[in-house]
């Protein structure tokens, strides 16, 4: 497949060319190692390195076009450069055009928010799939193509990536789409160029500050979701979070609300509660969900009313709302045969944790103990580790504090700033085990008949990083194993 210049830039705002435009492009990267003859290379900024450094290296490797935000030093004249404003929107653009606009053929649904995008984004493409319609799914977990898996890496892909995955969509019929916006996503201009017919907001707490520096920018970064929404579009946002009405201040979008707590547009309220599911009343008719929780109760709240949004009907919504499953990884509970109950669970923030663990306690209401392991990972935001470490001893009968992906930190470092956080009672409430799998065992063997053991952190994922080499690694296996 091939494209000529002019095509690809038609929708493209740019502010110089230099070289002929009459040439037909192969294909577009924007990592110079992956370049071949004819192809369109995109110097895009990023976090570690600057593609603008790698532009002779692209024409090494058969690039006929760069696009960029500085020209170089020395100009071939045998290459074309376009100048833009900032690379990594033109990536998106460029991806859309090259892909032939996928977005525009689908209903496409961002979710984002800090907790709850999994579930949100994964449970409205089930209930769509059960309502007869050929979706799609770009989430944490795992990417769908309608039936078909695909491997996620990143939480949002790519441009390139990311538009590949909706072009095969429509190839394959889809007509909605649900995907994940993360922070990263929208700071890096990777969502560029989509177009969405709505976004869900469903909170937003502590979380990677290590990117974003401060907590501003990273709520400048959701809420700039909202802002690029088009009219045509629904914004549905948690007003039970301080900031759910920040998220529409200057959208133009037509903006909804849901709650547990205040009249919102979709409202929902727990009438029980235990470890086998809830009973809800959602817009004043009450539903079974095998779901646990105040937090499901608020990410179902926000799938009732984004596939209303979506002109779906109440009841039929709700019908399948009853049969729908909880997600890899989310509250995922395993009863032992010994009496106790064990929570896999991907709470990674301190505010995830204390929701989680919350609810583990409404539920049990003092009968019975709750111990916990969690750790921290590596090579990341350093302020929520003493806080986490917190929130598992303020929490549990004892928390045990162990490895999470320890990257290229040693673990020990990492937990010795957990403990940091800790008073000396608190302290004598916890104890510190390196070794995962350990710390699960130790876990399991503290627990009787009517405790429940949470190990958070990592939920559906099956590995841990160490010195920078993936192993693999499932909390439900070692727990599996306990048992």
């Amino acid at each position: 497949m091939s494209k000529s210049l002019e095509l690809l830039l038609a929708n493209l705002s740019y502010t110089q060319v230099i070289g002929n435009m009459d040439v037909k492009v192969s294909g577009i990267q924007f990592d110079s190692r992956k370049v071949v003859t004819n192809s369109l290379f995109v110097a895009t900024k990023g976090s570690a390195t600057d593609g603008h450094d790698f532009i002779d290296s692209a024409i090494e490797n058969g690039a006929t076009v760069v696009v960029c935000e500085q020209f170089p030093i020395y100009i071939s004249p045998a290459m074309v450069y376009v100048k833009v404003e900032n690379s990594n929107e033109a990536l998106g653009h460029l991806a859309g055009t090259w892909y032939n606009n996928p977005s525009k053929s689908l209903t496409l649904v961002g979710v984002t928010g800090t907790n709850g995008k999994t579930t949100i984004a994964t449970l409205l493409y089930q209930l769509f799939r059960e309502l007869g319609y050929k979706s799609g799914l770009l989430s944490t977990v795992c990417n769908y193509v309608n039936e078909l898996m695909v491997e996620a890496t990143h939480t949002t892909p790519d441009a390139l990536a990311l538009n590949e995955l909706l072009s095969q969509m429509v190839d394959a019929g889809c007509e909605y789409a649900f995907m994940e916006v993360s922070s990263h996503s929208v700071d890096q201009k990777r969502i560029a160029g989509l177009a969405f017919a709505g976004g869900v907001f469903t909170n937003i707490t502590r979380d990677h500050i290590d990117y974003h520096l401060t907590f501003e920018n990273y709520l400048k970064a959701k809420k700039q979701f909202f802002d690029d929404l088009p009219k045509s579009a629904f914004a549905l946002t948690n007003i039970d979070d301080k900031n759910g009405l920040v998220m529409l201040q200057n959208t133009n979008a037509s903006k909804f609300t849901y709650s547990l707590r205040s009249l919102a547009d979709f409202k929902t309220k727990i009438i029980e509660h235990g470890f086998e599911g809830m009973l809800l009343e959602m817009n004043d008719r009450e539903v079974n969900v095998p779901f646990i929780g105040k937090f499901n109760a608020s990410n179902l709240s926000a799938v009732f009313g984004a596939a209303v949004l979506l002109k779906q009907d109440e009841l039929e919504v709700l019908r399948i709302i009853s049969k729908l499953r909880s997600v890899s990884g989310r509250f995922e509970t395993l009863h032992s045969p010994h009496g106790y109950t064990a929570i896999v669970d991907y709470a990674h923030t301190p505010d995830a944790l204390n929701n989680v663990i919350g609810t583990i306690n409404d539920i049990m209401q003092g009968n019975g103990r709750l111990i916990t392991v969690v750790g921290c990972g590596g090579n990341r935001d350093k302020g929520k580790r003493p806080m986490m470490a917190r929130e598992a001893v303020d929490g549990s009968w004892k928390a045990i504090l162990t490895s999470d992906n320890p990257r290229n930190e040693d673990p020990q470092d990492i937990l010795n700033d957990m403990v940091a956080g800790l008073d000396p009672v608190q302290r004598s409430n916890s104890l510190v085990v390196v070794d995962r799998k350990e710390a699960i065992r130790t876990a399991c063997l503290f627990a009787q008949q009517g405790d429940v053991v949470l190990v958070a952190g990592k939920g559906h994922e099956d590995y841990q990083i160490i010195n920078g080499v993936k192993h693999h690694f499932d909390d439900r296996e070692v727990v599996k194993s306990c048992f």
